[in-house]
């Protein structure tokens, strides 16, 4: 065997062994329990960064780990190849989208297959072709059959020079990001789909998934389920009255004024006599509306002049604009309770509104200080009330909810903060949306003329989308009357695409479907990895799909993913690694000096996947130093011809004894720490550890070298999820026939771990003051004698009284003295 580590040799050598036997290829297989190990696929950048080759190393040890131990594990891997960044490429490079994507996709794969990923290549897509997209036609026109799809007018943002729609996080300071333009608010035609007939399903059956219960409460507050009471106001000369919600109905004698959106109606009435209203609301609808950026912001408004009557005290309430209402949410309108909501106090703080009382803390309560903040517990009692004074919330709550309903101005009802989903973007890289406009109106391209195909021989120059002038694409016939159609030329959100593409691995060879049979043995998706920073809209999104897919008889499953996990970030000096800090590491260079092992080592060593890793230098060529460690230990091994034959632990030397327990213990910590906590830092820890005592070892018995022969054995299948390569070569090195992907996880010996004798911490007066090794079997009288008579102890108990003693066993004894 060769004495010195080559990685870059043995890496690609096995890699090409796995291709050439189909290592990874799965099929269903009614033997063996299923398991789906999905990471949320790429944007095909460019290449990959540490995130990447964290987020995919994990899921990698896992599938692994599983197959070894008898599960027939699934592990995909593909593109979500559609998206803005390929047309901002476009335009900087001048080239079509689609090349960039394409050789994007081709340099990326070649680096997953480098980091030795266990992926089934064979059902690798990419969301950007048409026999994927097809599919997501097809599932829209069967949205649009079931009044899932509709198209209604939207307020968007509009970027006035590159004449197209811009998202909310693409208005900086109320420009176009690329632009630079004043950034207007238009109104357009848009898709939607009616994600909120499904707001109940999405929120309680969160409650059947084991997904971290962080992210459970971003989407429960996402959904935002919530009863309260829906009422109106009058308004002194006009006959309309002005709609509000509110969950808060115990307040309502505490309403001071009446805050609306800018672009509510009420407000573009008011602005068409005063110019310098007109001039505010201009500004308001310039900046972001995303509701993350208003929390935020600055709370601005401006008195309409237009009032309302308060329904149950006639009093006369002003109604002002405020740039924290949107009109997207509710009535556009809220009423305004500025001592008990926080945002309704900072309003009314700034511009001199008054603030009103009426609730109060039964008891002390050192945050009841309506001066300095507003007091938004529902655990008081009405006060200033009238009619509901002294009430708790709950009676509060009916209370005021009968009367208006009594008075047939308001009712109790469940509202929702979700809202449908706008699907339509006035973009060029996208999945075509299919329709076609024709004299008779909107209809859907039939299934015999899907796909509709994205032409990619197209220039971008950012000057809205080439669709609209690529008549060859536009100009079509409507084939029921052969009329002159056009074709829709907005694109889907390309969330659509990201939201079901785990269901389409597990029929990756389905040509006359969406889904055919095998989507139900592989779904749901057993362990779902990636950032938590997709825990809402994604997951969301996708869950949503998944219940489109199972009412249209297309899987049987309710949920898309059984288990969540989410990985932190990767840092180096404290920050999340970007380009624009100049703080990134290329994984490329890594593996060229370093071989992909080591890598995947020290992104697995260094944190557990839940947190957040700092990058360290040293700390990869220490996993470098430690796997050349581990080759010369099996090459030491191979060369001296050690062999593993049959021994009996009772007669193992001590040593040796003590080499096969901690074997165990390892195996026993490695498989727990894998298979159920995920925690790899401390599995390969103890790897670690196993290696040192090995190294330690001198082994000089046939049995000696029998059991030295078995660790070295194991150390190498244990390792074997992390650093593949290394593990393969070594197996192979040892003389073993069966392949290393193909043998079963080692089990534990139970007996071995029973140990004869154990060390014990002995403590005076709770500080250390020796170690002791002490008998299995010894009672806990002869355990307190040893303690006491050991020479390191006893200097500390002379002239010394024993007033209490603590035993914690195989632990630690404590003596608790004091002066006789």
């Amino acid at each position: 065997m060769e004495r010195d580590y080559q990685p870059s040799v043995i890496e690609s050598k096995v890699q090409a062994a796995w291709d050439a036997e189909g290592v990874f290829s799965r099929s269903e297989d009614p033997a063996k329990p299923k398991f789906y190990c999905l990471c949320m696929f790429p944007y095909p950048s460019g290449k990959l960064h540490m995130g990447h080759v964290r987020n995919y190393t994990i899921g990698d040890v896992i599938s692994r780990y599983l197959t070894m131990n008898g599960y027939n594990v699934l592990q995909p891997m593909g593109w979500d190849a559609f998206g803005m960044p390929a047309e901002n490429a476009a335009i900087k490079n001048q080239v079509p989208p689609a090349a960039w994507t394409y050789d994007n996709i081709a340099h990326m794969r070649g680096q997953l297959k480098q980091l030795g990923f266990g992926y089934d290549w064979n059902r690798e897509l990419a969301t950007c072709t048409p026999d994927y997209y097809r599919w997501e036609q097809w599932l829209f026109t069967r949205m649009l059959e079931r009044g899932l799809a509709y198209r209604k007018k939207a307020r968007v943002n509009w970027d006035p020079v590159d004449q197209t729609v811009l998202a909310n996080e693409q208005v900086i300071d109320g420009r176009g990001w690329r632009s630079g333009a004043l950034v207007e608010q238009r109104e357009i035609e848009q898709w939607f789909i009616r994600i909120t007939d499904y707001a109940d399903q999405l929120l309680d059956d969160l409650d059947t998934v084991d997904w971290p219960e962080q992210v459970k409460t971003m989407q429960r507050n996402w959904i935002g389920r919530s009863q309260g009471v829906e009422f109106s106001f009058a308004r002194p000369g006009h006959t309309e009255r002005l709609e509000v919600y509110t969950t808060r109905p115990d307040t309502i004698m505490g309403i001071t004024y009446v805050a609306i959106a800018p672009t509510h109606p009420i407000a573009t009435k008011a602005a068409e006599s005063r110019p310098e209203l007109a001039a505010f609301i201009a500004d308001c609808t310039r900046i972001k509306v995303a509701e993350a950026d208003l929390a935020q912001a600055p709370k601005l408004g401006m008195a309409t002049g237009e009032s309302v009557i308060h329904p149950l005290t006639g009093e006369e309430l002003p109604i002002w604009i405020a740039n924290f209402v949107l009109m997207e949410y509710g009535s556009g309108a809220v009423m305004a309770v500025p001592a008990h909501d926080q945002r309704d106090w900072e309003f009314a703080t700034q511009y001199g509104l008054p603030i009103r009382a009426v609730i109060a803390p039964q008891g002390e309560d050192p945050t009841y200080d309506i001066g300095q903040a507003a007091w938004t517990e529902k655990t008081g009692m009405t006060i200033a009330s009238g009619e509901f004074d002294g009430l708790p919330f709950a009676a509060a709550f009916d209370a005021v909810a009968a009367r208006l309903e009594a008075l047939g101005i308001g009712r109790v009802t469940t509202n929702y903060r979700l809202r449908d989903w706008g699907i339509g973007r006035q973009r060029y890289w996208g999945c075509p949306i299919p329709v076609i406009y024709t004299d008779e109106g909107i209809k859907p391209v039939g299934d015999h003329a899907l796909p509709v195909v994205l032409p990619e021989d197209v220039v971008v120059d950012g000057q809205g989308s080439p669709l609209v002038r690529r008549h060859d694409f536009v100009q079509t016939i409507d084939p029921e009357t052969q009329r002159p159609a056009q074709r829709e030329t907005d694109t889907f959100d390309t969330f659509m695409e990201s939201s079901w593409y785990y269901a389409r691995f597990a029929s990756a060879f389905s040509q006359d479907a969406m889904l055919d049979r095998h989507a139900n043995y592989w779904l749901p998706v057993d362990l779902y990895i990636g950032g938590i920073e997709h825990a809402i809209l994604h997951l969301l999104y996708a869950r949503f799909f998944h219940k489109v897919l199972r009412d249209l008889g297309l899987l049987t499953s309710d949920e898309p993913f059984k288990k969540l996990l989410t990985q932190g970030m990767v840092l180096k000096d404290g920050s999340k690694m970007s380009k624009s800090k100049g703080n990134t590491v290329d994984p490329q260079a890594l593996i060229d000096l370093y071989g992909a092992d080591t890598v995947r080592l020290f992104t697995m060593f260094a944190a557990p996947p839940e947190q957040s890793l700092e990058w360290s230098d040293e700390g990869v060529a220490g996993a470098h130093r430690f796997l050349k460690r581990v080759y010369s230990l099996v090459a030491d091994a191979v060369n001296q011809r050690y062999t593993d034959v049959p021994f009996t632990v009772a007669d193992l030397s001590p040593e040796a004894r003590d080499l096969y327990r901690k074997l165990h213990e390892t195996i026993a910590k490695v498989s727990d720490d894998i298979g159920r906590r995920y925690h790899f830092n401390t599995a390969i820890a103890a790897v670690m550890e196993l290696v040192n005592q090995l190294q330690r070892f001198t082994p000089e018995s046939a049995m000696d070298q029998a059991v030295y022969r078995q660790a070295i054995d194991r150390v190498v299948v244990l390792l074997s999820p992390i650093t593949p390569h290394l593990s393969t070569h070594l197996w192979q090195a040892l003389g073993q026939s069966t392949p290393l992907h193909a043998i079963a996880w080692p089990t534990v010996d139970t007996a071995a771990l029973t140990r004869d004798v154990y060390m014990l911490v002995v403590q005076v007066n709770g500080k250390l003051r020796a170690r002791i090794e002490v008998a299995a079997e010894a009672t806990d009288v002869e355990i307190l004698k040893q303690a006491r008579a050991e020479q390191q102890v006893r200097k500390f108990l002379e002239g010394m009284t024993e007033v209490k003693t603590i035993l914690v066993p195989q632990k630690l004894v404590n003596l608790v003295v004091k002066p006789a």
